[in-house]
């Protein structure tokens, strides 16, 4: 079997970041490898707030949940966001711009992880207040938040974190996830 490439090897959701800051063009790049991905009739739906300075991050932090206490050592965070009429218009009225939103995201923690950065999305924030934070309109729907940073050594980490960090990858197994040619899921 062909090796997968390795940026999708490697990557994985670590939280010990350390607080160097990203240079301006390795943002630069991440950023375009997110803007490169496929998307419904070519709407290209998302949208991306990068913040990277002092002021900009602390905005930020007390939207994160507990768990996400980790993600205040970034020194970059990305919030991914979409509004409705960005979307495309299908039939059934799927909200498509998730999903293309979703595979922007991935070419940006792919594209970090070849710049030799940890890239974490999260769920655990408060949406709201990140959009009070940032004045984004109420139009917008803020999906994630991505914290990028270059590996660190995570001393401020919890225990269970700690031991998550170099834990082994843990995937369902293919067979529960995977059917071919007719639906044994």
């Amino acid at each position: 079997m062909t090796e997968l490439l390795p940026e999708i090897a490697k990557r994985r959701a670590n939280r010990a970041l350390s607080d160097t800051p990203v240079s301006a063009d390795t943002l630069a790049r991440i950023m375009t490898a997110a803007t490169y991905a496929p998307s419904c009739f070519n709407n290209q739906s998302w949208r991306y707030l990068v913040l990277n300075e002092a002021a900009s991050l602390a905005k930020v932090h007390p939207a994160l949940s507990e768990g996400n206490y980790w993600a205040q050592h970034a020194p970059v965070l990305i919030v991914v966001a979409t509004r409705a009429d960005l979307d495309c218009r299908l039939s059934d009225g799927r909200e498509y711009a998730l999903f293309d939103c979703g595979l922007a995201t991935q070419n940006l923690l792919l594209q970090a992880v070849k710049e030799g950065l940890f890239a974490h999305p999260m769920a655990g924030f408060d949406p709201v207040a990140v959009k009070s934070a940032f004045d984004i309109p109420e139009t917008y729907t803020v999906i994630t938040l991505v914290a990028i940073g270059y590996p660190g050594e995570g001393a401020y980490l919890s225990d269970k974190h700690q031991t998550a960090e170099t834990s082994a990858r843990s995937r369902k197994p293919e067979n529960e996830v995977i059917a071919y040619n007719r639906w044994t899921l």
